[in-house]
């Protein structure tokens, strides 16, 4: 039997990597080496079972703190049988739960009767992109995504037509054999999964040339899909049973959609609020009146109060985004930012002075500068 390679090295990882650092990598071999990705390779399959066995044992901190401490025995029931090696020379090929399933008659249930059982099927993910205001006001799209569906030329049976699957006589239909195995408390009677039917219970003798015995194809389908009003971007949206076909009769999974908002060049969202920036005239401004504000229905006619600075801030009440699954709904808050002009013919300076003036700012454009005034008033000081 081939030496096992470390974890680590499997993943291409250092032993201090992080949780997501460990996803990561998980996720890139998984789909470099898939079966899918890779048919006919019998070397792609391997590393992807090796990858995958890797992940399980670095994922579960439990697992991956035995590992670290000793090695693929920590871990492994089986690596190191008849060596009489690790742990002080004792052989550790055994797993505690196995020996009290023994001692408590539950050696042939548990988790191993639910591998024969109906099972659930996995989820499938899809994404979809949509606009700020469908984001609002809510939008039917049509969301493309694959998934595995039972085949339909052996209902899911993986057998061949006019065959059927036909009870594991190594195992007798259960999916498990009895093993026993030296340990310190001495020989002790433990279950594992049958090797000839891999745990199914079951072997297809003439598989069905569709599904290549596995009783499941994979298909592209296109959905209508209702996403919500108020929903926010990296939101999820689930549609139940759409997901990848069950195991056995069980359930099959879900499509979880993935939403993406595009930015509005106006506005901005905080949770169901909306901000963003109106500007207006130095009249304006100064003197009052009715300014035209944008809403996602329009504009709407808001009146300002004479005197208004800029920066001022405004509310228009129930104009921002719908909470999701109710009719409330956020409210619009705009700053009001005051334009200078520029480019001002010699006629409008001459106003502008002349307004400045009224306003006890004679010879403005030679007043002393505020710096200079407090410059002057620590000099007043000094003396």
């Amino acid at each position: 039997m081939a030496e096992k390679r470390d974890y680590y090295e499997v993943l291409g990882l250092s032993k201090g990597a992080d949780e997501a650092a460990i996803k990561k990598a998980y996720r890139r071999l998984a789909k470099q080496y898939h079966p899918d990705m890779n048919p006919d390779d019998p070397a792609a399959e391997e590393k992807f079972k090796e990858v995958g066995e890797a992940y399980s044992v670095l994922s579960d901190a439990d697992k991956r703190a035995k590992y670290d401490a000793y090695g693929h025995a920590g871990v492994d029931p089986n690596f190191g049988a008849g060596a009489g090696g690790g742990f002080g020379g004792f052989d550790m090929g055994f797993d505690v739960g196995d020996i009290f399933s023994s001692f408590f008659g539950g050696g042939m249930g548990g988790s191993s009767a639910r591998r024969n059982g109906p099972q659930r099927g996995e989820d499938v993910g899809a994404r979809v992109a949509i606009s700020f205001e469908e984001a609002a006001f809510g939008v039917t799209k049509e969301v493309t995504f694959s998934h595995v569906v039972e085949c339909e030329s052996c209902s899911g049976s993986g057998a061949a037509k006019g065959t059927s699957p036909v009870t594991c006589s190594t195992c007798g239909g259960s999916g498990q054999v009895r093993v026993q195995q030296r340990s310190i408390l001495g020989v002790v009677q433990t279950t594992r999964p049958c090797d000839a039917c891999g745990g199914r219970g079951k072997i297809v003798k003439d598989p069905c040339k569709d599904c290549s015995g596995s009783g499941r194809v994979r298909k592209q389908k296109t959905l209508e899909f209702q996403i919500p009003a108020g929903i926010d971007d990296n939101q999820r949206v689930v549609g139940r049973g759409q997901g990848n076909a069950g195991l056995r009769g069980g359930p099959a999974g879900d499509l979880v959609v993935l939403v993406s908002v595009r930015p509005h060049p106006i506005f901005e969202r905080e949770g169901t609020n909306l901000y963003c920036e109106v500007p207006i005239t130095f009249a304006e401004a100064a003197l009052g009146g009715t300014i035209r504000v944008p809403t996602l229905e329009g504009t709407e006619d808001f009146k300002i109060p004479e005197g208004t600075q800029s920066g001022t801030l405004f509310t228009l009440k129930n104009r921002g985004i719908v909470r999701v699954g109710t009719k409330n709904r956020g409210d619009l808050l705009f700053r009001v930012v005051v334009e200078i002009p520029r480019g001002l013919s010699a006629a409008q300076k001459e106003l502008l002075s002349r307004f400045a003036e009224s306003c006890g700012q004679k010879n403005h454009a030679k007043k002393e500068r505020f710096a200079d005034k407090v410059k002057s008033a620590f000099r007043g000081e000094k003396k």
